[in-house]
């Protein structure tokens, strides 16, 4: 079975890839989440953050921005603890404000809607044939960087919303020769 060139043999990663990578979320707390998760990546390899989502979920709520807004020192404190997250102060903090950026924009239009419109509601299909011409960043990932800055997001620079605009199927990145490729193109509403 082809795969895109990143999966390697680790079966969490395969599982991931086979079964979310690319395919279009449409929930906005699953895109927070995932950005948020995205966020957290950042110096650090996929895998390491895959195999602790159960944990961050568990920590954070199961992303429940409307329950992290509220959260202060003691709950980052607590979290600081917690060995099964990636223990880093200012990507913890930034979630809570991340939380509370994601309910002040919630108010005038829900984030899906919101992050779908920079694609006109469908996916970018970009149909490379290599992992290496596959970008780490796009001028659409920049201004989506730069707009959610401007609204209050940190952790959230132009590499890091590529990378979660290809998990979330904003951009279908899977390789031609990647089995979900055009699986994935179909899912699109």
């Amino acid at each position: 079975m082809d795969r895109c060139t990143w999966v390697g043999i680790d079966k969490i990663y395969q599982d991931y890839h086979d079964t979310e990578w690319g395919v279009p979320e449409y929930d906005s707390r699953a895109l927070w989440e995932k950005l948020i998760l995205d966020g957290f990546q950042a110096g650090l390899s996929w895998i390491t953050i895959l195999k602790k989502r159960p944990a961050f979920r568990s920590a954070f709520a199961g992303f429940d921005p409307h329950q992290i807004a509220g959260w202060g020192a003691a709950e980052v404190e607590v979290l600081l603890q917690n060995p099964g997250i990636v223990r880093h102060r200012g990507k913890i903090e930034a979630t809570i404000g991340n939380a509370q950026a994601y309910l002040r924009l919630a108010e005038e239009m829900p984030f899906s809607d919101r992050m779908w419109a920079y694609v006109d509601g469908r996916p970018i299909v970009a149909g490379y044939e290599t992992l290496a011409q596959v970008p780490t960043q796009s001028p659409l990932s920049q201004k989506i960087s730069k707009d959610l800055k401007a609204a209050g997001f940190k952790f959230c620079g132009p590499t890091i919303v590529y990378a979660w605009m290809e998990a979330c199927g904003l951009f279908n990145n899977h390789i031609l020769s990647c089995h979900r490729h055009h699986a994935v193109t179909a899912l699109a509403r």
